[in-house]
């Protein structure tokens, strides 16, 4: 997708999403901003991150998916952390539909520490899994 317009975003608590964030914002050329950045013009890929919380999205990022325009965000990719075995993309992916946004069918997921749990995740092999991931989906269109 030579000059094409990509944007990330994401939201987290802990900074896990985050790490993501940056990393994949890296890897494509560009940088990562939290939800409440609103997207300028026209995007034609835009990362969008979070993470599950007691089984579900946050609401900030429901409030967040409901204001993007479809007819300014050509495709959503999205990306998610989590300490169980949930992942954010079947969530998103509903409210993204219902907003008539098209959704990349290839998401990234990948553990997040939690407490004890899963300390030092995401580590730098689920980074360099993430980056790889971005530019791959980005090399498909």
């Amino acid at each position: 997708m030579e000059n094409s317009k990509i944007a990330v975003r994401y939201f987290t608590k802990s900074g896990n999403t985050q790490k993501l964030a940056n990393t994949i914002a890296a890897a494509l050329g560009s940088n990562a901003k939290p939800i409440p950045v609103t997207l300028v013009g026209y995007t034609d890929m835009l990362f969008l991150g979070a993470s599950v919380y007691w089984g579900g999205i946050d609401p900030e990022v429901k409030e967040y998916i409901k204001k993007i325009d479809s007819s300014k965000v050509g495709k959503v990719v999205v990306f998610s952390t989590s300490a169980l075995a949930q992942r954010a993309f079947g969530q998103m992916k509903k409210l993204l539909t219902q907003q008539g946004v098209t959704v990349a069918e290839d998401n990234f997921y990948c553990r997040g520490q939690f407490k004890a749990l899963f300390a030092g995740r995401p580590n730098q092999g689920d980074l360099n899994n993430a980056a790889q991931f971005a530019r791959k989906i980005v090399e498909r269109g």
